[in-house]
């Protein structure tokens, strides 16, 4: 008995194989790079601000746990005299550097970006103003 080349169950088998080869030889030659195709901006630090700068920066890093009634290791920094005493015993800046003897924050996720921690210092080097 012969075999039928053009049964269902070989059909179906050559449209599988044909797919599955179409998407591997389209999607096996993906060679651009992810800092070309999103470059990240520059870091403006012409003029940093603590409300304009540094107030979005611990928003986004650190009042999830250090504001309110009840703030993380009694730490509050929703404020601009809350986050004054953390500058002015050095607590903020080591902490969010990672600098050694420092609880290295965000606890919950990996170290602020360098544009964010140059920020900051800038501002701190200025006197931590309320601006």
């Amino acid at each position: 008995m012969k075999a039928r080349l053009f049964t269902t169950t070989n059909i179906i088998i050559q449209i599988t194989v044909g797919l599955f080869l179409i998407t591997t030889s389209t999607s096996s030659c993906y060679y651009d790079k992810e800092e070309i195709l999103y470059p990240q901006s520059a870091c403006d630090t012409a003029t940093v601000t603590y409300s304009s700068s540094v107030v979005p920066i611990l928003v986004s890093n650190c009042t999830s746990c250090h504001a309110g009634n009840t703030p993380s290791a009694g730490i509050k920094l929703d404020t601009h005299a809350d986050v004054k005493i953390q500058v002015a015993n050095g607590k903020l800046w080591g902490s969010v550097s990672h600098t050694a003897s420092y609880s290295p924050m965000p606890k919950s996720g990996s170290k602020m970006s360098d544009c964010n921690l140059t920020k900051i210092k800038k501002w701190i080097d200025a006197g931590a103003p309320n601006n």
